[in-house]
């Protein structure tokens, strides 16, 4: 069955940062921090989601999706990211569970969407080896609770930009500037779901799976330094974190310093475990070009010649395909089934005459990408599902609340919650199957 789907996240969206037990998470303080997110905006109320899900339930099954992937926030479950669970933690994810299923809505839980517990931060977060094994003991917890009713889990969300934002550029939580020094990051990443994927079959998980943000890379020319260039920056954005997963090996790293030191007999085999599907995450393609001299062996080049979203992001529909039929080239018999886990783009929605919001270029965008996803399983890709980022306009991570991704149009002031067009649109849709 091909899934039809929307997504969140848990500090995106659900707000009651402090209460029934809730610890803070890399994110609380980052937000905090002055100058870290424009305008001050942090996520201690955000959707406030945490008192409204009935409500956003409700927007669900109206819109007539197959399933909803939302993330667990795990200093709900561990406020300070170790010992047992939080029992009022795992009741808020019981009831939204089971409102789902009551109305026929398949959960798929993420169970690492970038809010790591500050606590283990303060331990040296996912620069530290032990983080992966707190991570494993979290899995278990959760599944213990809630595998008998959560038929699909995903590990880690986008481990990529989580090193390369909050690791390597300090642009997210936990504000970390390392460059190159961030790498032990992403193989902590892929330990934690390595030994994660191990616990949540340990305690009854269906489906497991790791969702990578992914982008086609293209060399600015045919200069021999520009195609070097785009090799190593795939290297680092793609083949970093789905060649030990799928491949059970790392791809040469030689671009970016001395071999991993922190591989350990064993790892990889953790890793590789095989898995259900493969979550993508896709947005838009790269244009890379020789280095400018700042340390990294890669350009951004930027593309041109195509319509933007308000992020300045290029809507670029046809890489999805180019990325999604790339990934079987590349990997053959060793891809698992795809699922599409985010594709979407912020715009400047505001409610016109009538309280009505007509976002015209979300609808053209998301007609697109899945015309693009069709194209793909037609020449060949299995690919299972298709979630639309956002269901709801949510906290936008470094740039607070005005980047809009919803299908809902939501009044932060008020939290009223408009479906706007791009939702009628979607949910015809689904509706043709």
């Amino acid at each position: 069955m091909f899934l039809w789907g929307t997504a969140t996240a848990s500090y995106q969206i659900e707000g009651g940062v402090t209460e029934d037990g809730r610890g803070p998470s890399v994110w609380d303080t980052f937000a905090h921090e002055p100058g870290r997110v424009r305008d001050g905006h942090t996520g201690d109320v955000a959707c406030d989601h945490y008192h409204r899900w009935p409500e956003d339930i409700a927007l669900m099954a109206d819109l007539g999706v197959d399933s909803y992937r939302f993330s667990i926030a795990w200093p709900r479950i561990q406020p300070d990211g170790k010992g047992p669970a939080n029992p009022a933690g795992l009741d808020f994810y019981d009831r939204l569970v089971d409102g789902l299923r009551e109305k026929g809505i398949v959960p798929a839980a993420t169970l690492f969407h970038w809010d790591l517990p500050q606590a283990l931060q303060d331990e040296g977060g996912w620069l530290a080896r032990d983080t992966a094994s707190r991570f494993a003991d979290y899995a278990a917890l959760v599944a213990e609770r809630l595998a008998d009713r959560v038929p699909m889990w995903i590990t880690l969300n986008e481990p990529f930009v989580h090193m390369a934002f909050g690791y390597a550029m300090g642009a997210h939580a936990p504000g970390l500037a390392l460059l190159t020094g961030a790498l032990p990051a992403a193989h902590h990443q892929l330990l934690g779901h390595g030994l994660a994927t191990a616990a949540l079959r340990a305690n009854g998980a269906g489906q497991v799976l790791i969702t990578n943000n992914c982008t086609p890379v293209w060399p600015a020319s045919d200069d021999p330094a520009d195609l070097a260039a785009a090799e190593a920056y795939d290297i680092l954005h793609n083949r970093l974190f789905n060649d030990p997963v799928l491949l059970g090996r790392y791809p040469d790293l030689s671009a970016y310093g001395p071999a991993l030191d922190c591989v350990r007999d064993g790892d990889l085999d953790l890793i590789s475990a095989p898995l259900d599907g493969l979550g993508i995450n896709y947005y838009n393609p790269t244009r890379i070009a020789a280095p400018g001299g700042d340390g990294l062996p890669f350009t951004d080049a930027g593309i041109t010649g195509y319509p933007v979203t308000a992020f300045g992001w290029p809507v670029v529909p046809d890489g999805l395909r180019e990325l999604l039929t790339g990934l079987k080239a590349r990997y053959g018999d060793a891809l698992p089934p795809v699922y599409v886990t985010e594709n979407g783009c912020s715009q400047p929605d505001e409610p016109g005459p009538g309280g009505t919001v007509d976002d015209q270029a979300r609808i053209a965008y998301l007609d697109g990408h899945i015309r693009a996803v069709e194209q793909a399983a037609a020449e060949g890709v299995d690919v299972r599902g298709y979630y639309v980022w956002s269901l709801l306009d949510n906290f936008e991570w470094a740039e607070g609340y005005h980047q809009r991704f919803g299908l809902v149009h939501v009044d932060f002031a008020t939290q009223r919650r408009t479906p706007k067009a791009s939702y009628h649109w979607f949910k015809e849709r689904i509706a043709r199957r």
